[in-house]
């Protein structure tokens, strides 16, 4: 069979990754496959020493590749928005399938990209935008088709999983692990997408439209970030049997959907609390199989470059069938109005973290709000007064409520004049354990 002719766009460090892995495995793919994968052509602004492109065919003009005649399919690595989006609808204009690693084109462009590509009549896979290496969106597209998903769970960024993990192991503060983390090139001179949660949320919108049938709603989901988490709310977690983690959570409800990404607390004996450091793990809930887990490399050359090139063999395996392709999103119909749950219109377990004057009855005024409120404790556990300052924390775990109830609870207790600062309030989830 003739060779399948692929055009890289980008020579990054996914770039860069994808070349070496197919020149690499060559053989080894053209195996799987029944035909060779050819490099046919290389868009980039410069050389990376990373990957040998001798004898290639590289252009400096990355639309070069999108209009060239010879290329069946273009694989867009060069990150960002407008270029990119340009990019993926010149290629998909021209009649070429499309493979990509960019979670922020897909989550806030995947719509409009998804129906040209119909249109056209051409594919557009994307496993390598979603936790790297680990083949999360097979799982829910075929895995899983036979499940109706519950409910998915997900450390989905490294950087903040690493960061956490050292404040945890090391009791340092978010600056001083952040300044670490960039040093070690796991952050970006401007983590903002990292450790505020953005990066984690373009890569959950995806996951929800796969797993329940939703068009893809990035501007509806709630992104809480790390950097107001302190060693201390992380050591009263320990200390209450839980560990911190930074989550993107989608769970079906009978009113609509969760799309939530914030720090969380989950129990310390569960499985997503042992993934530590820069690992990514995807946590998923079937009626039918129940619940399964997918762990490894969130980012990284080959391990990024893994799931690319797996999506370039499921594309050449359909070049002479494309209507047999799973739909974009999973599902034939991915259009059904399920709406978007509101932060406040979720029900969960809370974390709360108050600091108090050391006076009789403050904690009886404490817990009559709570009960006012129709909130449950779970646990509590009060610290020795601090010095300096004659104040203690008290932490409370409660029982699940609704957001709004607890909104309306904290905004009481924050009024009490024995209540100093504002109240540190947590999620926790218990992933249906």
């Amino acid at each position: 069979m003739k060779p399948v002719r692929v055009g890289i766009c980008g020579l990054g460090t996914v770039g860069s990754g994808t070349v070496n892995v197919l020149v690499r495995n060559r053989e080894e793919i053209a195996r799987r496959l029944g035909r060779s994968v050819e490099i046919e052509q290389i868009g980039a602004r410069r050389d990376n020493p990373a990957c040998d492109t001798t004898g290639m065919n590289v252009t400096r003009d990355i639309f070069d590749v999108a209009n060239n005649p010879d290329v069946d399919v273009l694989v867009e690595l060069i990150g960002g928005y407008d270029t990119a989006k340009q990019l993926v609808l010149t290629a998909i204009a021209n009649g070429k399938h499309v493979v990509t690693a960019n979670k922020a084109l897909i989550a806030e462009h995947g719509n409009e990209i998804f129906a040209a590509a119909r249109e056209q009549g051409v594919i557009v896979a994307y496993e390598a935008g979603v936790a790297g290496g680990i083949p999360a969106i097979k799982a829910l597209r075929e895995g899983l088709s036979a499940n109706k998903i519950q409910w998915l769970a997900g450390i989905i960024n490294g950087t903040g999983n690493f960061i956490l993990t050292e404040m945890r192991d090391k009791g340092s503060p978010f600056a001083d692990v952040l300044k670490q983390a960039q040093e070690l090139g796991y952050a970006e001179a401007d983590p903002t997408f990292d450790v505020e949660g953005i990066d984690a949320a373009h890569k959950l919108t995806i996951l929800a439209s796969n797993a329940f049938g939703i068009p893809l709603h990035f501007d509806k989901a709630y992104t809480e970030g790390i950097s107001a988490i302190t060693p201390r709310d992380i050591q009263y977690a320990t200390e209450l049997g839980y560990r911190m983690k930074h989550l993107g959570i989608a769970r079906r409800r009978g009113d609509g959907v969760e799309l939530r990404v914030h720090p969380t607390l989950v129990p310390a004996k569960h499985l997503l609390a042992s993934v530590d450091g820069v690992m990514n793990a995807v946590l998923m809930e079937g009626d039918a199989v129940g619940q399964t887990l997918y762990y490894g490399p969130g980012a990284g050359s080959d391990a990024t470059a893994s799931a690319v090139i797996a999506d370039i063999l499921d594309v050449a395996r359909l070049l002479d069938a494309p209507t047999a392709a799973v739909a974009p999103l999973g599902f034939v119909e991915s259009d059904q109005q399920i709406p978007v749950l509101p932060i406040d219109k979720i029900h969960c377990s809370y974390y709360l973290r108050l600091h108090v004057s050391d006076q009789p009855g403050v904690l009886t005024r404490v817990t009559e709000i709570l009960s006012h409120n129709g909130i449950n404790i779970d646990a509590l556990m009060q610290k020795e007064v601090r010095e300096g300052d004659g104040c203690a924390d008290i932490v409370i775990l409660t029982h699940e409520t609704l957001e709004a109830i607890m909104d309306t609870a904290i905004i009481e207790l924050e009024q009490l004049a024995d209540v100093t600062g504002s109240i540190i309030r947590i999620r926790v989830d218990h992933l249906e354990m």
